[in-house]
């Protein structure tokens, strides 16, 4: 038998006050890392996320190089403080699994035939960890790119859907995660309508499923408006400068 459940949905509402449909407040920054081509601060609720940006630079040993395109590396990690039980330093499986996930949400936003033999390194440090740390990773990432001047086809805007006591919630905390019945993880490049990510976990019927979907992509467009406004601040205060 599992550990029971805790009840996080009491009279249609989430334990910090949310409708199920309710994102948790957002907040993005852009070059928060001084040293780094592009970075970005961004934090859902509890979950607080830095990405940073390095390249496109020449990819050495040369042997690891490709002709016809250039690479990109994603290294996602938790910092040991970043939860209540103090986290091991250093890559586990689960890291090493959202590192993964994290490139191929990315890659195909990417204009990686402009930079052939070059590498450019994405690194995503959770500084806080509530929940929806990958998909809170991917928006900071996706900014911290666009921060640096890559060429891309478009944004990735990325949240978590999922089920808890029956109801379809959007954005989960680490409480609602833990005591979900199911979870989703979803990432879109939204000016295309093209699905990057999507990764289950739990039962859903089909229904529920295409539900989720929605519900993850009117989420994602207001994720996306908010990262294009942190851009264009910043490009318009380097104007006027």
């Amino acid at each position: 038998m599992g550990k029971p459940r805790k009840k996080v949905i009491i009279e249609g509402k989430r334990l910090d006050g949310r409708l199920p449909e309710e994102m948790r407040p957002i907040q993005m920054k852009l070059d928060v890392v001084s040293q780094a081509d592009g970075s970005a601060e961004v934090r859902f609720g509890n979950t607080v996320v830095i990405a940073s940006v390095y390249g496109p630079r020449t990819l050495h040993p040369k042997y690891l190089q490709e002709a016809e395109f250039g690479i990109l590396r994603c290294r996602y990690n938790m910092a040991p403080f970043s939860v209540d039980e103090r986290k091991s330093p250093g890559p586990d499986r689960r890291s090493i699994e959202i590192s993964k996930i994290t490139r191929l949400a990315l890659e195909p936003a990417i204009f990686l035939e402009e930079f052939p033999r070059t590498v450019i390194d994405v690194f995503i440090e959770v500084i806080q960890g509530d929940g929806s740390t990958r998909v809170t990773g991917i928006n900071a990432a996706s900014l911290a790119l666009a921060s640096a001047g890559i060429p891309m086809k478009d944004l990735v805007a990325a949240c978590s859907v999922g089920k808890i006591d029956g109801t379809l919630v959007v954005d989960l905390s680490g409480e609602e995660d833990v005591n979900s019945e199911s979870d989703l993880n979803f990432a879109i490049m939204p000016s295309k309508d093209e699905i990057t990510l999507l990764q289950s976990d739990g039962e859903l019927t089909k229904d529920e499923l295409l539900k989720l979907i929605d519900y993850a992509k009117k989420n994602c467009i207001k994720i996306y408006e908010m990262q294009k406004k942190t851009l264009k601040e910043k490009f318009k205060s380097m104007e006027s400068d």
